[in-house]
C-alpha cells in the first residue's frame, strides 16, 4: 500500500511531516516502511501553499492482506485529531493506492509531474481517482487530495533524481517557543560531506532551523543517508521526540521548465535564454531589476532583498550579455534562484571624445560636434570595457534559496565546464 498525505498543516503550526513521522511510528504494528518515505515539494508557486508547499508518500509493507481496512481507519483518525481544519487553507486530503496498471503509472507519472511544474485543479484529482478507482479521503474543499496522490504517484512510479534529509522533531511541549540549537555544533556539522544548506557562510547564519512554531527543530539535507546521520550526530541542541530520513526532490531543480519567454507562464518555473536588454536597476526596498530579450520577446528578472549579496552581481550586468536565467514568475517577473552568465558584452558604442571631453550629438543621425573647438565627427566610437565579473554559474545564497531549487555543490564538474562557479 502507498499512502499519500498533504495539506494538514497551517502556517501557525503542525505540519504535514510531523503527521507522516508519528503515523511511521504507529503503522509499525501492521508492517514496516518499504525503501524511504518520500517527502515532495510541490509547485513552490501555489498561492494556497504554506512555506514549503510539501507533501508525503508512505510505502508501506503489510503483515498481512488483512489488516488493510485497520490501516486506513489508523491513518484517517491519526490524520483528523492532527490536521488543522481550523485553518481556512487547510484542506486535508489522504489516499490509498492498493492494486495498481501500466495505465495508471503512466497516468500517475504525468500528474505528479505536473504537480511539481504545473498548476492544477480539484476536478483534475478527483477525476483520476474515480478512473482507477483509488480509494481517498477529502475533507473541506478536498484540494489536499492534489498533492496526496502526486506523492503517491512518485512513490509509484519512482524519482527521476533525488536527495535526502533527516528533519528533527521537537518535543509538543515546547512547540512555538524558540528554539535551543548550540550554534558552534551546527557550523561543525556543516562540514560534513555530501551535506548542505545547514549554513549560510556569506551571511554568516545558521539557516537548517525554521522560525515558524510548527514542530520541526531542523533539517539537514544531503546525498545519502550516512551524511545527514553523520551531521545529526554532531548537532547539540534540545531533546529530539523523533526524527525521520526522507528521500525527497528537494535540491534537484525539478520544478524548471526549459521554454522561451514568449511561452512563459505565471506561477510556474523556467530555464530561460536570453541577452541583457535593459540594465540592472535598484528599486524601493533594495530589490534589483533587470530584462531579457530572446529575440521575440522580454522578461523582467529580478533578485529581491533576501538574495543578500548576490544582488552586487547582478547589478553589473550590462546591456547584451548573455545568460540564461532560473527561477519562478510571478507578475510576469521572474525571482532568480541562478544565473549561467554564458559571455559579457565587453565593447560599448560612446560618443567619441575631443578636448578631453565626450563630443555632444547633433542628432539621430546628424554625428557629433565638440562644444570646445567645433569640431565633427560622424560616427560613434567603439571603446572596450573593463568588467568586473566574469562569466560562470551564480546562485543566491543559501539563507534565500527555495526548497526545489538545485545548488552548485550539486551540479557535475561537466555541467559547470567553462564556468568559474560562485
Amino acid at each position: 500500500m502507498i499512502i499519500g498525505l498533504d495539506d494538514t498543516d497551517s502556517k501557525n503550526g503542525m505540519c504535514t511531516t510531523y503527521l507522516a513521522a508519528v503515523l511511521i511510528e504507529k503503522l509499525k504494528m501492521y508492517g514496516t516502511i518499504k525503501g524511504y518515505p518520500l517527502l515532495i515539494r510541490l509547485n513552490p508557486n501555489i498561492k494556497y501553499k504554506t512555506r514549503g508547499n510539501a507533501a508525503l508518500a508512505l510505502p508501506v509493507e503489510l503483515n498481512s492482506s488483512e489488516d488493510t481496512e485497520k490501516v486506513k481507519q489508523l491513518v484517517t483518525s491519526t490524520l483528523e485529531e492532527m490536521a488543522v481544519f481550523s485553518d481556512e487553507n487547510t484542506n486535508p486530503g489522504v489516499v490509498f493506492i492498493e492494486k495498481t496498471s501500466q495505465q495508471m503509472q503512466n497516468d500517475l507519472a504525468l500528474f505528479s509531474m505536473r504537480a511539481v511544474q504545473d498548476v492544477l485543479e480539484i476536478h483534475e484529482v478527483l477525476e483520476l481517482l474515480t478512473r482507477h478507482g483509488i480509494d481517498y479521503r477529502g475533507y473541506k474543499n478536498k484540494r489536499g487530495l492534489i498533492g496526496a496522490l502526486a506523492a503517491a504517484g512518485f512513490a509509484l512510479c519512482g524519482l527521476p533524481d533525488s536527495t535526502f534529509e533527516l528533519i528533527a522533531y521537537r518535543e509538543k511541549e515546547k512547540w512555538g517557543t524558540p528554539r535551543w540549537i548550540d550554534e558552534d555544533s551546527a557550523w561543525s556539522a556543516a562540514m560534513i560531506p555530501g551535506t548542505w544548506d545547514t549554513v549560510d557562510h556569506e551571511n554568516e547564519r545558521i539557516v537548517f532551523a525554521p522560525h515558524s512554531p510548527d514542530p520541526i527543530l531542523f533539517g539537514i539535507r544531503g546525498r545519502g543517508e550516512d551524511s545527514v546521520r553523520h551531521a545529526f550526530s554532531i548537532v547539540k541542541c534540545e531533546s529530539v521526540e523523533r526524527h525521520v530520513v526522507y528521500k525527497t526532490n528537494q535540491n534537484t531543480d525539478m520544478h524548471l521548465i526549459r521554454a522561451k519567454i514568449s511561452d512563459v507562464q505565471d506561477d510556474r518555473s523556467y530555464i530561460l535564454d536570453g541577452n541583457v536588454s535593459k540594465e540592472p536597476k535598484t528599486i524601493e526596498g533594495g530589490h534589483v531589476i533587470f530584462e531579457i530579450l530572446d529575440g521575440c520577446a522580454v522578461l523582467e528578472c529580478a533578485a529581491f532583498e533576501p538574495t543578500k549579496g548576490f544582488r552586487h552581481l547582478i547589478r553589473q550586468l550590462r546591456t547584451g550579455d548573455e545568460v540564461t536565467v532560473y527561477g519562478s514568475v510571478k507578475e510576469h517577473t521572474l525571482n532568480l534562484e541562478k544565473i549561467r552568465i554564458n559571455s559579457l558584452n565587453l565593447h560599448e558604442s560612446r560618443n567619441p571624445l575631443c578636448c578631453g571631453k565626450r563630443m555632444k550629438s547633433m542628432g539621430r543621425g546628424q554625428g557629433y560636434r565638440c562644444e570646445k573647438c567645433g569640431a565633427t565627427k560622424k560616427e560613434p566610437v567603439t571603446e572596450c570595457l573593463q568588467r568586473n565579473i566574469s562569466p560562470g554559474f551564480y546562485e543566491v545564497p543559501p539563507s534565500a534559496r527555495r526548497h526545489l531549487a538545485k545548488p552548485l555543490v550539486r551540479f557535475h564538474t561537466t555541467e559547470l565546464a567553462s564556468s568559474c562557479a560562485h
